[in-house]
């Protein structure tokens, strides 16, 4: 398998070229930004590319443009973009911004040579890689950003109980529960939902639609 590499610490770059040679893997090119790797793509297409997230002039997102570049001159090349750290509006913009073909991983993670050459070829197919690390942290953001995720147990069950169709009074039957504890739960569910107070069976609709779209 062909592989390009692009980062400007020259040391991790030379070092990777070496194991991957090591490996099995034909490094047809190095570089130390994403300009020149765009070039060299240009005229003899990797099977896959790897990019330091960072690199000149900017240290910014330069690998995910040169990873855009390199995409619009050859459609079927694999893009591994490394990062020193989990940067999760970066990584996000790679996953949404390419259809398949890409990976997103801690440099870290290459010292683990076995799985970080079964990595490169899983992109070079046209697969996803995920940092273990990535995923983590967008479960955790995804529990702190859905509001679903602030109701307890007890009002979930109430809610489902509302999807249902069910009226308080049958929900407490069910939960073997108050009436009025029953609306107690359910002016909860309305205030972590965010829904303003308005037209009371308004909002159970939109409660429930929430419930059903989780």
């Amino acid at each position: 398998m062909r592989v390009m590499l692009a980062d400007d610490a020259i040391l991790f770059r030379e070092g990777l070229a070496r194991i991957l040679t090591e490996m099995g893997f034909d490094v047809t090119g190095r570089c130390g930004d994403g300009d020149t790797l765009v070039r060299m793509v240009h005229g003899d297409p990797p099977d896959v590319a790897v990019l330091d997230l960072r690199m000149p002039p900017g240290f910014a997102d330069e690998g995910i443009e040169a990873a855009r570049a390199v995409r619009a001159a050859a459609p079927s090349v694999g893009l591994m973009v490394l990062s020193q750290y989990v940067e999760v509006h970066h990584a996000l913009r790679l996953m949404t911004d390419f259809d398949g073909g890409v990976g997103y991983l801690l440099k870290d993670r290459v010292s683990d040579l076995h799985v970080f050459g079964a990595e490169l070829r899983k992109v070079a197919a046209g697969g996803t890689v995920i940092d273990p690390d990535l995923v983590v942290r967008l479960v955790a953001r995804r529990r702190e950003d859905d509001p679903l995720g602030r109701l307890t147990e007890r009002e979930r069950a109430v809610l489902a109980l509302m999807a249902r169709g069910h009226s308080n009074t049958a929900i407490a039957t069910d939960l073997y529960l108050a009436v009025k504890t029953v609306e107690a739960h359910v002016t909860s569910i309305f205030a972590k939902l965010d829904l303003a107070p308005g037209e009371r069976e308004h909002r159970r609709v939109l409660a429930v639609l929430r419930f059903l779209r989780a």
